[in-house]
């Protein structure tokens, strides 16, 4: 049976978070813990209704809880242009920006709406769209940033040749290189800050192995039914060898909360394999050490989305 592991987080009375993919999983934790600490929580989602169930579910968990749920479709660079620009319109200050939607694995390669292989498109040039856009907001607030990679970044590459996977497409490569684009991402946002005294500081975290839905039945990207991979990790949760969906979001919020998270830092389960256990800093994985990636991907991806951070 899995063990209790859980984490103490400061009060956040007065903060303004931001998690995207909280309407589910992961995410929805985080959300839920933020609130439950006094943030206000907004969280962009792609299905309004699933949205609002999410939001009633905490508000019932944190009764008084402030939070939204406005429309953002992380595979559209055009929903993404337009949350930002309402939400720099609003000009509220963002204090934490977790990074934390993803799809996973759809069995045939599958576009976003801009033309980008799927995971690619929406687990890191979405985000880095939506950071940008973000940005004077993050600024001001002198936000922490935290950016949600996974376990299948411990190997792998960026296919600099071929960055859409237009040739032999193979799912779990496309997934593994959209995450170390994630944490590529992570540690140039930091590099970029500190130069520049934007006053972000920019984290990277991995949930471990948990029974999320990522891998779960999900017609529209191709899988009617569950996978073996997550019947084997139910089980494996249930045994206490892997984490559970609760133990999981732990590093994120200890990444955005925590009292030593200093920006440049990446943060994961302890526990063997590194796919459970309690949340730690952790030693960053070979494929999200190179600044040269970092800053390469960082112009590729300028590029792509057709969007430029200040110098």
């Amino acid at each position: 049976m899995a063990r209790r592991i859980d984490l103490t987080i400061a009060e956040l009375s007065g903060k303004l978070a931001v998690v995207t993919g909280a309407s589910d999983g992961i995410g929805f934790v985080i959300a839920s813990r933020l609130a439950q600490a006094g943030a206000e929580v907004i969280m962009p989602v792609r299905n309004p209704a699933k949205g609002r169930q999410a939001a009633d579910r905490i508000r019932g968990l944190a009764p008084g809880a402030r939070l939204s749920t406005p429309a953002l479709d992380l595979s559209s660079l055009e929903s993404v242009a337009a949350l930002t620009s309402q939400l720099v319109d609003e000009g509220r200050p963002v204090n934490i920006l977790i990074n934390n939607a993803g799809v996973m694995n759809p069995p045939a390669r599958q576009l976003t709406r801009d033309g980008f292989e799927l995971q690619f498109g929406t687990n890191h040039l979405g985000h880095f769209a939506f950071t940008q856009g973000l940005l004077p907001l993050l600024r001001q607030g002198r936000a922490r940033v935290t950016h949600q990679t996974s376990i299948a970044a411990r190997s792998g590459a960026v296919n600099w040749d071929d960055i859409n996977w237009e040739r032999g497409y193979e799912s779990m490569k496309s997934y593994a290189q959209s995450k170390i684009a994630v944490g590529l991402f992570a540690l140039e946002l930091q590099n970029r800050s500190a130069a520049a005294g934007w006053g972000i500081t920019s984290n990277l975290s991995h949930p471990g192995v948990s029974p999320t839905n990522l891998l779960a039945a999900q017609p529209g990207m191709g899988r009617p039914k569950d996978t073996t991979s997550v019947r084997m990790i139910r089980l494996m949760s249930r045994l206490g060898v892997a984490g559970t969906v609760s133990s999981a979001a732990l590093p994120a919020l200890l990444a955005a909360t925590g009292p030593d998270s200093r920006g440049g830092q990446f943060f994961g389960p302890k526990g063997f394999g590194d796919i459970g256990g309690a949340p730690a800093q952790r030693e960053l994985w070979a494929p999200l050490r190179s600044d040269d990636d970092a800053h390469r991907l960082w112009e590729v991806s300028e590029r792509l989305v057709g969007v430029r951070f200040p110098a």
